[in-house]
């Protein structure tokens, strides 16, 4: 990676009519935003099916995509619907909200509609794509089918004899519900064909997409029930035995519990890590460079029992290090990852990342509660690095300011990076990030906007209000183009 950087917009973040961003005309005007303020990368929040929560983090599948992102208006180009299918569908009041409710009760109706129109003319494309991806296509678009079947009850609910994965009801549900797993998996291609296309014209532009990738996978999802035998599973009720999460710290009093299913590092390391190796295949087909969250997993993982109500009776379990990676460096080459190695780091962790190669990640505003050795700081920094000045977890600067930061804090950055009212303190830290040795400067549009806590994309912890900003419509403006291109060009992270 060169010396240049980049700017975080989540998918569903993008402006637009129809309640949710998507891959239609304003991710294209987004990417010729960045081209104009000489941003080489695009960095995007996990594109996958969103389940309770409305958290990217927490999906249907690790490998299928998000149908809230497939646009409508390019449907209509393509024939298959017409206007009136969705211009006065109420989608939600508020532009700068996402109603998920609305969005899910709605979007899919419509997009059911287009599914009609397809099956009277259905095209080659179509059957390429299954046959290419059915290695988790199949089971995705079963589970997706049997669920509804059962309102939308997780699979641990459904009746024992899928449930298992019988051989028998699997064939018969696969009879009951072919039209729905027809849909499911037209839902599947469209998105994969309007993705493809929107990266293909930014990539045009000379911008990279940065796609991020949750390490755990949600129970309640077409992974687990059609690969029980890769978590650590009760054998017969296919229960989890052990959860993730992490352990009680500064942040939280009894740590924090994901329930996310414990990998059985033992069954994948007998098969050569086959499972993370087509994940990690199937997330750089759709992307340039893959982020992957809570990299400290892969060396130690804190393992919770299944039922606690709290993470405090969890333990540190040794997870496959360097193994995983070599499987998928022979298996894949040279790969372009993104380590998040944020919070507490050990001696071996940082050593795994360094053994990788991969380049790890500092967030500024986490720079100002120590002293000059704080290892955020930027004159701390080394070349192959990712400076962010926060993340979607984290306030925007001016949150942070405003409303978080202990004044002691605030101080230390304002003497540290030379802040003022005059410059913006939002610019100050930009210009922090920007002028750092890291390799790759990164910041969320919402730093650029200046805008508050309001704007902030996710609490962890919290639930009802997060994921759902949306930017909008007209602030994105050659203005502002102009602005972080002559900040970019000054600290020599594009080249003109």
């Amino acid at each position: 990676m060169n010396r240049s950087s980049g700017i975080i917009m989540h998918i569903a973040s993008l402006p637009g009519k129809y309640g949710i961003g998507t891959f239609g005309k304003e991710a294209y005007k987004f990417g010729d935003f960045l081209k104009k303020a000489g941003q080489k990368y695009w960095q995007i929040l996990p594109v996958g099916p969103t389940s309770f929560g409305d958290s990217p983090y927490q999906s249907f599948s690790a490998f299928a995509g998000n149908p809230y992102f497939i646009d409508f208006d390019i449907l209509r180009q393509d024939g298959l619907l017409d206007a009136s299918d969705y211009y006065s569908v109420n989608f939600g009041e508020n532009s700068e909200d996402i109603d998920y409710g609305l969005i899910f009760k709605e979007k899919l109706r419509v997009l059911r509609i287009a599914y009609e129109k397809f099956k009277l003319n259905q095209d080659e494309d179509l059957i390429k794509f299954q046959e290419a991806e059915s290695y988790w296509l199949d089971d995705y678009a079963l589970y997706m089918s049997v669920k509804k079947h059962f309102d939308l009850k997780s699979w641990h609910e459904w009746d024992e004899d899928i449930r298992l994965r019988e051989t028998e009801a699997i064939d018969r549900y696969k009879s009951l519900l072919e039209d729905e797993i027809g849909l499911w998996k037209f839902l599947q291609y469209e998105f994969h064909k309007q993705w493809r296309n929107l990266k293909a014209y930014v990539n045009n532009l000379g911008i990279e997409i940065i796609g991020d990738m949750p390490i755990y996978v949600a129970e309640d999802s077409a992974d687990v029930w059609g690969n029980p035998e890769a978590f650590l599973l009760n054998k017969k009720t296919l229960k989890p035995l052990k959860i993730a999460g992490c352990p009680p710290d500064i942040f939280a009093d009894t740590g924090q519990l994901w329930g996310n299913p414990i990998y059985d590092w033992s069954y994948m390391e007998k098969t050569n890590y086959k499972w993370w190796v087509d994940r990690i295949r199937q997330s750089l087909n759709l992307y340039d460079v893959l982020r992957i969250d809570h990299f400290k997993g892969f060396e130690s993982y804190w393992s919770i029992p299944y039922g606690d109500l709290t993470a405090e009776n969890g333990e540190w379990v040794k997870g496959p290090g360097i193994k995983v990676f070599n499987a998928i460096k022979d298996e894949l080459g040279d790969v372009n990852i993104i380590a998040e190695d944020l919070g507490t780091l050990t001696e071996e962790t940082i050593k795994l990342r360094n053994d990788t190669g991969f380049p790890g990640m500092k967030i500024l505003t986490f720079g100002f509660d120590t002293d000059s050795s704080n290892p955020f700081l930027p004159h701390n920094y080394e070349k192959n690095f990712i400076v962010y000045t926060g993340t979607h977890d984290n306030d925007t600067v001016r949150g942070w300011i405003e409303t978080t930061a202990p004044k002691g804090e605030v101080q230390r950055a304002i003497e540290y990076l030379g802040l003022n009212k005059e410059e913006g303190y939002n610019w100050g830290f930009i210009r922090g990030a920007w002028s750092s040795i890291a390799n790759i400067s990164i910041a969320q549009m919402q730093d650029f906007l200046n805008l508050g806590n309001e704007a902030r994309i996710n609490l962890p912890s919290t639930l009802g209000k997060n994921w759902r900003w949306r930017v909008k419509k007209g602030v994105l403006t050659d203005q502002l183009a102009e602005k972080i291109h002559q900040i970019t060009r000054t600290y020599g992270r594009c080249d003109n």
